[in-house]
């Protein structure tokens, strides 16, 4: 293909991003900003150690000691690395560290992901719900199924500044909101270019075929392969723009996007927040199949119990 032809493509596809980029990029903002700041202050006022010691007999039933709350708790609100941080405060067992890790895996940022899953036709409660209680599935699965060891988890955390006052707290949002700001902008928009190039060069059916089998395995469209791979190396919240694009622009209907969110909101980001608790001395494979065994499973019961309504 002549030089020029090809830039001239390479263009159309930035020209076509770009905009609906932006207009994501402010969409998610919008959502992670305000709600990031909340969760700093209900922190500082103390409002989630409060509720994590009401949750603490619950997670006696799971094999995790009621600090594990804590741990659980904060990973609802925030992304993995400062749940990371409260858990390596606390003393655990391997077996526990295992248990906790797949939950906070399956359970983390909700306010965010759910979101974005609301955005493409999942209801917000009802998919808050069901990663909440799939994280529980897997602590009762592990719980049953993982030797007690007696093994200590152990990891030296980095050391964090303890806030103290309304203007610290304010300044660390402002630091980190930066922060998320350009790297929300940066990744979003080389997805959103990425797929426009993929469309454009006719690659995009190729990934589609090449994945086909896998995702008919998983019970999910074969058109949504390009969507799981994205969801799976680079998170939920960066790939929205995918996920909402797909949606908007009829490449994907409601029914199919709500099959893959179930999918994702298990079996998510395999590669970035898995390899996070294997460098902390946590097994691969607990955390991996755990997590992709039970999505496989929470669709294939989605698409049997729909099958059965519709015949009843």
């Amino acid at each position: 293909m002549p030089l020029p032809r090809l830039f001239l493509r390479l263009y159309k596809c930035l020209r076509l991003a770009m905009p609906r980029s932006l207009s994501i990029c402010v969409w998610l903002l919008k959502v992670m900003l305000p709600i990031s700041l909340a969760v700093r202050v209900l922190q500082h006022v103390g409002f989630i150690d409060w509720l994590a010691a009401i949750l603490a007999p619950m997670f006696g039933l799971i094999g995790l000691s009621g600090d594990s709350a804590i741990v659980f708790l904060t990973s609802i609100f925030l992304p993995l690395y400062p749940t990371i941080a409260v858990m390596t405060t606390l003393t655990l067992t391997l077996r526990e560290a295992t248990i906790l890790a797949v939950m906070c895996l399956v359970s983390h940022n909700l306010p965010v992901e759910c979101s974005v899953a609301h955005k493409t036709g999942s209801p917000f409660g009802r998919i808050v719900a069901f990663r909440v209680g799939m994280s529980f599935v897997s602590a009762i699965v592990l719980n049953w199924l993982l030797p007690h060891t007696g093994a200590p988890f152990s990891f030296l955390a980095s050391a964090t500044t303890e806030v103290t006052s309304w203007g610290m707290l304010l300044m660390q949002w402002l630091s980190s909101s930066l922060t998320l700001t350009v790297t929300i902008v940066l990744i979003v928009s080389a997805l959103m270019v990425l797929q426009r190039v993929l469309e454009e060069f006719g690659w995009m059916h190729r990934i589609a075929h090449m994945l086909s089998p896998l995702m008919r395995l998983f019970g999910l469209p074969t058109g949504c392969s390009l969507l799981w791979l994205t969801g799976n190396v680079v998170g939920m919240a960066y790939g929205a723009a995918i996920m909402i694009d797909e949606v908007e622009q009829g490449r994907l209907n409601r029914y199919e996007a709500n099959l893959v969110n179930h999918h994702l909101g298990v079996s998510h980001s395999l590669l970035e927040d898995t390899m996070l608790f294997v460098a902390m001395g946590i097994s691969f494979w607990w955390i991996f199949l755990t997590r992709l065994v039970l999505a496989i499973t929470a669709v294939w019961t989605m698409r049997g119990v729909k099958h059965f309504v519709k015949r009843k």
